[in-house]
């Protein structure tokens, strides 16, 4: 019953104003189970039901944030994590259940659990250098006002023209210095560069200037992804491709490839970070999820340079089964 009741508070807040027959759908149960359940719930002040549709209340909001570690430790999620952080070395594995691949709500809750652990970690004054992609997108969308992030700085871990906008790393570093009342930079140059404009580009005083705050980023905040898929989303050339299959390149993160033992197969030239200064900063989180993606995380995990993992239970279960 409270699982039950924890679900439908839960996936009301992720999707909320939502209407009853959609939640019902979604959740699989039925209209008459549903209407019982959402009353109960808002009778104990937890959710607000309106012609509009269903949303949790700040009370429910806040039930739901104190109950986690109790429902991760009913529904075996507390013990995957510690598994999950024992396995791959990590100073801190969090995981959010479903699986991405299958629903959009679990990669919004993914967004929401790595803002939260942004939030817990980041310090006055921080350096954070954020990647593009979906999922960095909806950490951006539920970021929030915080002290911690008084004179902090946003940045673009690398380029990234050419992707859409909405998925470039400067969108996403503007977005949450935006919602966090923090400070932003951007840097306006392609993801991927031939290495005559790759040398020209980082002489320009405009660019070096940028690139000696990312260097200097005490947080990287970044996503991962199959290699392949992320070759061809970034239109590498033919060659590259037959190159990174003949590599054995499994995983893609800040621009580097990697294959099933973590090793780095290949980089193109670009500018941002480097793998130097990935090692050099004090916290790296990466953000990903779904059973797809479960050996291209452990490949990168395996690389031995996380410290904070957010993942989901498909892409856990599939790490942990390699």
């Amino acid at each position: 019953m409270m699982k039950k009741r924890y679900t439908i508070l839960h996936h009301v807040r992720l999707t909320g104003p939502v209407g009853r027959r959609t939640l019902a759908q979604a959740l699989h149960m039925t209209e008459r189970v549903l209407r019982a359940e959402a009353e109960f719930l808002e009778s104990q002040g937890l959710l607000d039901i309106g012609a509009d549709g269903m949303r949790a209340t700040v009370s429910g909001e806040r039930l739901l944030e104190e109950m986690e570690p109790l429902v991760k430790m009913l529904f075996g999620i507390t013990e995957l994590e510690e598994e999950l952080r024992r396995r791959f070395g990590l100073k801190q594995a969090i995981i959010v259940a479903g699986d991405s691949d299958d629903s959009p709500h679990v990669k919004q809750e993914l967004g929401r659990a790595a803002a939260s652990i942004l939030r817990r970690y980041v310090t006055k004054g921080d350096i954070i250098a954020v990647t593009g992609g979906s999922t960095m997108a909806q950490i951006a969308e539920r970021m929030t006002p915080s002290p911690q992030f008084k004179g902090c700085l946003f940045v673009p871990a690398r380029g990234g023209l050419g992707e859409r906008v909405e998925l470039q790393a400067n969108t996403i570093a503007s977005a949450m210095a935006k919602r966090t009342g923090a400070q932003y930079r951007m840097l306006h140059v392609p993801d991927h560069l031939g290495e005559e404009a790759y040398q020209s580009l980082i002489q320009d005083p405009t660019v070096s200037d940028i690139l000696a705050d990312i260097r200097k980023a005490r947080i990287v905040l970044h996503g991962m992804g199959d290699a392949l898929v992320m070759a061809r989303r970034r239109r590498v050339d033919e060659r590259t491709m037959t190159s990174l299959l003949e590599e054995g390149a499994l995983a893609e993160a800040f621009g580097y490839y990697f294959d099933e033992q973590g090793r780095v197969v290949h980089n193109m030239p670009t500018v941002g970070l480097r793998i130097e200064d990935i090692d050099n900063a004090e916290l790296r989180i990466g953000v990903a999820g779904g059973a797809s993606k479960g050996r291209a995380i452990a490949a990168v995990m395996r690389h031995g340079q996380e410290d904070v993992l957010v993942t989901d239970e498909a892409a856990a279960e599939q790490m942990l089964s390699l």
